[in-house]
């Protein structure tokens, strides 16, 4: 992956691929114990995992030194005893859901095999080993460099998913070899030592979406892709229109309304939580927000923040961390808007800063506003009252409050409070210089002829 990050942590849909892997098998499996093995990375894996809550709490077992996929799994003796089973995944396999892994472990409990395997049908096999089976039976995998040319078009190859019996599992793992390219032992090497013994060994084939695990950021967007697709089938299923889903991108613990349409070029991440019958996009970007039902989003980000019902966003506003719009209100064209609380049916509707603010309901909010909050050392708060109009390019330099009902004058720097039903004025008074343009052009004839041009001449704004 080239990255400082382990692998496992990648983000898949919002999510990291172990995440997904765990909540994969504590749906799938119910499991009595969790037993995540470590390595390089170790910290990091083992804080992010406990950050994730995972019931029941896994154990961590360290492998050492890396010898390959079956001591990993050799590693975990100790802690798998008193188990009947052993579901073993890997944790750089995100695509694999909890209903996959209860179809692998019907199949392992009904054929009483001693191990089962999951299997997958992916477009490139290459560099993979071929399943050869019998219905439920596997029959062999056969590594790509010993395939015959008809074995090579087989599709169906193995993944890093099994079940095994505790008891036939340890029992085999000490008759792995390192004779490989790797000098490491491989996990499906267990595999033809149970079927020596006579055991049965079940292939349990399931739909990925053509796709497996990944090793590359390449591989990794393919995961993505199919991941992305699955998400946004899920929400179809349950009522919601995208319009084009190739290029529409959903996180996984996202959740959306039925009745609402999602445009071209929405992105809706983290954890956001959307009504029924909302509009979003195209061009949207939606980051750990709610949006209300009937609200509409375009062209537009919202990061933190709360959106409520038939509230109007955009197109080009910013929706900043701890802004809450409530019912009806709106953000319109060029609108900025940081940690602001804007009321019930107040609109902010263009090319305006509102930040550190509290405005009450049914204010209006004129184009060029500015809550001027930071002085250089600290934030300070601007309250605009219910009613209250706001006349273009004001500037609030905060603290200040504007009553109930109250109005500013276009143009004004408002540094005082202002009552509530009044009106503050604070501009120079207007001058007008007559003959103003007659005398510029004048002094101009009289430049480009190399003509001296007194101060009087260039009807300056100093002259009435």
């Amino acid at each position: 992956m080239r990255s400082a990050t382990p692998k496992v942590l990648h983000p898949v849909c919002g999510r990291p691929s172990l995440w997904h892997v765990l909540r994969a098998a504590t749906r799938g499996a119910r499991p009595s114990n969790v037993i995540v093995v470590v390595g390089e990375g170790r910290r990091q894996v083992e804080e992010a995992v406990r950050s994730w809550r995972v019931r029941p709490e896994p154990t961590f077992v360290d492998q050492g030194t890396p010898l390959g996929t079956g001591h990993a799994v050799a590693a975990t003796e100790e802690a798998t005893q008193g188990a009947d089973d052993v579901l073993i995944l890997s944790g750089d396999d995100p695509l694999i859901g909890g209903e996959h892994v209860r179809q692998l472990l019907t199949v392992h409990r009904r054929t009483k095999a001693a191990a089962a395997i999951l299997t997958t049908v992916v477009d490139d096999p290459r560099g993979y080993g071929r399943v050869i089976r019998v219905g439920d039976e596997l029959i062999e995998i056969v590594e790509e460099s010993e395939a015959t040319p008809a074995i090579r078009k087989i599709r169906e190859i193995s993944t890093l998913v099994y079940a095994f019996r505790r008891e036939e599992l340890i029992g085999a793992l000490p008759l792995v070899g390192r004779d490989n390219v790797q000098h490491e032992y491989y996990l499906p090497d267990v595999l033809p030592i149970l079927k020596d013994k006579g055991e049965m060994v079940a292939a349990v084939a399931v739909d990925l979406g053509g796709s497996l695990g990944f090793n590359t950021r390449g591989s990794m967007a393919a995961v993505s892709s199919v991941m992305r697709a699955r998400i946004l089938e899920g929400h179809m299923r349950g009522g919601v229109a995208v319009v084009d889903p190739q290029t529409t991108y959903v996180d996984v613990d996202v959740r959306i309304g039925p009745d609402t349409i999602l445009y071209p070029l929405t992105f809706l991440e983290g954890a956001t939580r959307v009504g029924a019958g909302c509009r979003l996009g195209p061009s949207a970007r939606i980051v750990d927000t709610t949006v209300g039902e009937g609200a509409e989003v375009t062209f537009s980000v919202a990061v933190g923040s709360r959106i409520g019902p038939r509230a109007s966003v955009g197109p080009f506003a910013s929706l900043r961390p701890g802004t809450v719009l409530r019912e009806g209100a709106k953000a319109g064209t060029f609108v900025e808007l940081k940690a602001a609380r804007i009321g019930r049916n107040s609109k902010v509707p263009h090319l305006s800063y509102v930040g550190d603010a509290v405005v009450g309901e049914g204010a209006n909010i004129g184009a060029g506003t500015i809550t001027v909050n930071y002085d250089g050392y600290d934030k300070h708060r601007t309250t605009i009252g219910d009613g209250a109009f706001i006349g273009s390019d004001t500037m609030l330099v905060a603290p200040v409050r504007v009553g109930k009902q109250a109005n500013t004058a276009a143009g004004s720097v408002i540094t005082r409070d202002v009552p509530a039903g009044a009106l503050a004025v604070e501009r120079s008074e207007q001058r007008i210089v007559r003959g103003y343009r007659e005398r510029k052009r004048a002094a101009r004839r009289k430049q480009q002829r190399g003509e001296a041009v007194q101060p009087e001449e260039k009807g300056g704004a100093d002259r009435g």
